[in-house]
């Protein structure tokens, strides 16, 4: 796989990802925000404040020196607390739709942005019992913008073949005196193994790496 960057991906990715979930929230009920997600201690009404807040964060170029730590993250929420959950999607939606050019535009920096994202979107759908969490649409955008992103963070180097289509993908770097590890399995579930999701009812095939060395997030 080129680890040529696509600065476009990450905005198509957020666009696409923006189609398939906003009427997912549009026509939930007001209980379902309140549910448990994979993201300790929130709920998904927290996740969806932090998509978008992060998001906008990109968008208005508001950046401190804890910008998407926990600390950040947990007042970004704080400060949502009086919002209705339609003010908490429509600033997500905003988001979703007008980030990409700024992304584009940082370099390759803000790219973990959009791919953060999108993985949260798949924790919305899996704490509402939606098959195929982390499929959709998005998967294919995903998985480009992962490769580059990997070798930014710098796990071990792993070949992945993918089950449901696609060249092998390369992910991570070379680590002296380490063979590449390889993975045999479908895109979503190597979307978690990443992105340290639960992989309860998964089937992989994982060769010469950890599960714990591979998390990107």
């Amino acid at each position: 796989m080129a680890d040529e960057r696509d600065p476009e991906l990450p905005g198509l990715l957020l666009r696409t990802e923006r189609d398939a979930l906003l009427p997912l929230l549009r026509s939930a009920a007001e209980s379902d925000f309140a549910l448990r997600t994979a993201c300790p201690g929130w709920t998904v009404r927290d996740v969806l404040a932090h998509c978008g807040s992060a998001l906008n964060r990109v968008v208005e170029s508001r950046f401190g020196p804890d910008v998407y730590s926990p600390e950040s993250n947990d007042r970004d929420i704080a400060e949502r607390a009086d919002w209705t959950n339609a003010q908490v999607v429509d600033e997500l939606e905003r988001g979703m739709t007008d980030a990409g050019p700024a992304i584009a535009a940082a370099g390759g920096v803000l790219d973990a942005v959009a791919l953060g994202e999108w993985v949260h979107a798949g924790d919305v759908r899996e704490a509402w019992g939606i098959e195929g969490a982390y499929r959709g649409a998005g998967l294919t955008h995903a998985l480009g913008l992962l490769g580059p992103f990997s070798r930014r963070k710098k796990p071990p180097l792993l070949l992945a073949q993918l089950e449901d289509g696609g060249d092998e993908l390369v992910l991570g770097v070379e680590q002296d005196g380490r063979a590449p590890a390889r993975y045999r399995g479908d895109g979503a579930t190597l979307i978690r193994l990443y992105a340290g999701r639960p992989l309860v009812g998964t089937r992989y095939e994982l060769e010469g790496v950890k599960e714990s060395e591979l998390c990107v997030f």
